[in-house]
């Protein structure tokens, strides 16, 4: 078969041996982590936690991304999302501020200055994270068992704790990057993620079992469940690889004995060049009014806050799916810039069939964004609001998360990037692709987030 034949090159190729294995091992240690509970936290007050995190929104897709460690308070409990939080602020002030755009386009001592202010700006949200956190945690764990009460030092110590639990992932997650099969980062998310989902769809899978609490529709319902995941992941496959060729003619050069250019190539334009920025955007901003409600609460609010408390309400999912189209034009409008690839055709001699180099150019290409950004961003949105329709039609919360949102690109992104990797490999040591055409398309941004 020819899936045995592609393991036994994977297997035989020494390099690409010892960075799946490294990734391996390295995964391995994170998942342990996810289980050493914090110093002081008893099973009474982690049942206490994990109900809470059951019913809330907010804590619970923090729980999926750290594996499952934020409800089982333990050590890695903040996971690595301050430190992609602290990442996309640098994105962004490397768009607006001078000083930090002349650091981007000092090549690689310039990436690594904005790497030491990321990890400092890291350290920052975990102190400020921590003591939320465990405030949070103390509150809960006292109403339901009235005890968990901690003082001052106890939280200036269990802080640090988190911290360097934090800091370790992402030091993991860089060995990963230099050792392992790339995208550190991106694959400890992806393992976190996948964590949630054999537990999720077990429960979901007896809960439609004859004589269960919500077992409308039995198991022929599961299996429709499963169909119309698989449906939603084809779909945000093409999301992710959906490209647009704008045919490129260069002219003839030539230079002494030699001849340049006169071929024709393609500049592949992303329908979704913005990735899934503009969800975790979008969720930023839709957790304040959920975080001043009581972190997703319902319980004692109305009006406002209890319309943006429930993420499978109408009004929330509405306002949420707006700024996810907003901020799809926003951030493909300062990624991809075309009167730069405008200006680099004219360089070397290139220009469009049928259009003037220079404005012209700039003003076409924009024009074509404009247009697969608009279908892009729509589809971007409805895959966002996907898990609220799951839970509409009776899918429990975990299980509905797979089904769309950050979770479910994140999921796609990474495994292809991976595949990419995997099948760079094997191409570079003359073994058949994974793919009979041998052409695995991942993100262009090399990012998950």
């Amino acid at each position: 078969m020819r899936f045995i034949q592609t393991i036994r090159n994977i297997w035989t190729i020494e390099e690409l041996r010892k960075r799946i294995l490294v990734t391996l091992m390295l995964v391995l240690v994170y998942r342990l982590g996810c289980y050493v509970v914090l110093p002081g936290i008893s099973p009474e007050d982690l049942d206490a936690l994990s109900k809470f995190t059951n019913k809330s929104g907010l804590m619970q897709l923090l729980d999926m991304f750290s594996g499952g460690a934020f409800s089982q308070a333990s050590i890695f409990a903040l996971g690595i999302m301050p430190y992609i939080t602290a990442s996309i602020v640098i994105q962004l002030l490397g768009m607006v501020l001078p000083s930090f755009q002349k650091m981007q386009r000092e090549g690689e001592s310039g990436r690594q200055k904005l790497s030491q202010y990321t990890r400092y700006l890291t350290v920052l949200i975990l102190l400020l994270q921590g003591p939320a956190y465990l405030v949070n945690l103390q509150v809960q764990v006292s109403a339901a068992t009235g005890g968990a009460h901690m003082g001052f030092w106890t939280i200036a110590f269990l802080t640090v704790i988190l911290a360097a639990g934090s800091m370790f992932i992402m030091w993991l997650g860089e060995r990963i990057t230099d050792r392992g099969i790339g995208n550190g980062i991106s694959f400890i998310i992806l393992v976190g993620i996948i964590a949630r989902l054999p537990g999720a769809l077990f429960y979901e899978f007896t809960s439609r079992l004859p004589g269960s609490t919500g077992s409308q529709g039995g198991l022929i319902m599961f299996v429709v469940e499963i169909i119309l995941l698989f449906a939603v992941t084809v779909g945000a496959v093409l999301l992710v690889q959906g490209t647009r060729k704008v045919p490129v003619q260069y002219a003839k050069r030539i230079v002494g004995n030699r001849q340049y250019g006169g071929a024709r190539q393609y500049i592949p334009l992303k329908v979704n060049a913005a990735g899934v920025m503009p969800i975790i955007f979008a969720q930023a901003i839709m957790f304040i009014p959920i975080t001043l409600a009581g972190f997703g609460s319902s319980e004692g609010t109305s009006g406002f806050y209890a319309a943006f408390s429930d993420i499978n309400g109408f009004w929330y999912n509405l306002v949420y799916f707006i700024l996810i189209v907003a901020f799809t034009y926003f951030y493909t409008a300062i990624t991809v810039r075309p009167t730069q690839m405008a200006e680099d055709m004219k360089r070397n001699n290139g220009f469009i069939p049928g259009v003037k180099p220079g404005k012209k150019t700039a003003d076409y290409l924009d024009s074509i964004m404009s247009r697969i950004t608009l279908p892009g961003s729509l589809f971007l949105g409805i895959v966002a609001i996907l898990p609220a329709f799951a839970r509409f039609f009776g899918i429990s919360q975990n299980f509905a998360q797979f089904f769309g949102g950050t979770s479910l690109l994140i999921l796609v992104g990474v495994v292809l990037d991976t595949l990419q990797q995997i099948e760079s490999h094997l191409m570079m040591h003359h073994y058949d692709g994974l793919m009979k055409d041998g052409k695995i398309k991942g993100r262009t941004t090399g990012s998950a987030y």
